[in-house]
């Protein structure tokens, strides 16, 4: 088939630029005709023997992205270390794979993706497997593959095996003709990256899904997410992280997106409470399937101002990606996260300055910081 033609050599180069924690493997391509509700006659069955709990047993797909391990760790402190499973393709740091259940789940391979879910036993799902928007441009046919393909899969395993189902969405799923300021929970979305086409599929696919076959499918549309625990990927508003790194390394700066880009951001932390609380919501408290979700909102002239703050040396200027740049414009400027904050609950603890003030906590900068002061 087109799509996995030099399969091999793509994944090897997009994981080691990307960073993306993409949950996919060289493997053949398979059109999978499997009803949702179908019996899996073929799985490998496995007795397994776990202590009973009440906890959901909980499996995280494309787990070493940006999101995956930090979620892990917040998952496994509220429902216990051996209830919550890592999962990639890739092979994980020691830090990780000694912190708590890790396994090799391929999103692509149907059948051994839903052996995972019966052997052992898994009731809630967060699929984060995904190419980003940039990394996504640079390769549509592997994107569409990863981001659709496998969505098809895990939703399928998802509805047969009566999963409570998580798939992010992102500021991505807009495209130019949406309203940006704010932007609503419902609205146009014409994205224009094959990441935020994919996206839209999957809010559309999961609601579909939820009406068609009772499948508990939920999704936040994440805005950009700040971590100081991976480096910048292949996302459009990976800016906001590597200017907290360059500060520290070299003192200077060169931004990709015009100075006055104005996009709504959220720290990791945030973002990860988030997703914990909208998986623990009653279902009865949620009136849609996919909800905005948002902290503050910045542009990178903004976020350099507060981060001389700290480092007042630090040097910015400017080299913008059109490609990026283009994307960026297409996005929201602000977030509309009202039904979320209505429903179940919604509310940030992170605004610019705080984040700021984390973010070199957490990298290391308290002696720079000093010096600056």
């Amino acid at each position: 088939m087109p799509i996995v033609k030099n399969v091999s050599r793509a994944v090897s180069q997009l994981l080691q630029s990307s960073g993306c924690g993409c949950g996919i493997s060289i493997v053949p391509v398979r059109c999978i005709g499997v009803s949702p509700r179908q019996v899996a006659s073929d799985a490998s069955f496995h007795s397994v023997s776990f202590s009973e709990s009440d906890h959901p047993r909980v499996l995280i797909t494309g787990g070493l992205g940006q999101l995956g391990v930090g979620l892990a760790k917040l998952l496994r402190k509220h429902f216990g270390k051996n209830n919550v499973i890592l999962s990639d393709i890739r092979k994980p740091a020691d830090n990780v794979f000694y912190s708590g259940p890790f396994i090799y789940a391929d999103i692509l391979d149907y059948k051994n993706l839903r052996e995972i879910v019966v052997n052992n036993r898994i009731t809630w799902l967060f699929h984060y497997s995904a190419l980003l928007s940039a990394v996504g441009e640079a390769n549509v046919p592997l994107a569409r593959a990863v981001n659709i393909t496998g969505l098809h899969n895990v939703l399928d395993i998802a509805a047969e095996h009566n999963l409570r189902l998580f798939v992010p969405s992102t500021i991505g799923a807009f495209g130019p003709t949406s309203p940006r300021d704010p932007t609503p929970d419902l609205c146009i979305q014409r994205p224009r990256t094959i990441y935020g086409v994919s996206k839209v599929h999957a809010e559309l696919m999961g609601e579909y899904y939820h009406y068609r076959y009772g499948l508990d499918f939920r999704c936040l549309r994440y805005p950009g997410i700040i971590s100081a625990d991976s480096q910048p990927g292949g996302g459009t508003t990976d800016y906001a992280v590597q200017i907290f790194h360059d500060a520290m390394k070299t003192g200077k700066f060169q931004c990709n997106l015009k100075p006055d880009t104005r996009l709504p951001m959220m720290y990791i932390d945030d973002c990860l409470r988030a997703t914990l609380e909208v998986m623990e919501a009653p279902a009865e408290a949620l009136s849609m399937r996919t909800y905005n979700i948002s902290a503050m909102s910045f542009t990178p002239e903004e976020l350099a101002q507060e981060v001389q703050k700290h480092v007042p040396e630090l040097q910015v200027t400017y080299n913008v990606d059109e490609v990026r740049q283009a994307i960026a414009d297409s996005w929201p400027m602000n977030f509309d996260d009202g039904n979320a904050r209505r429903d179940w609950g919604w509310k940030h603890d992170y605004d610019l300055p705080e984040l700021v003030t984390t973010m070199f906590s957490f990298l290391g900068s308290d002696s720079r910081i000093a010096q600056a002061n």
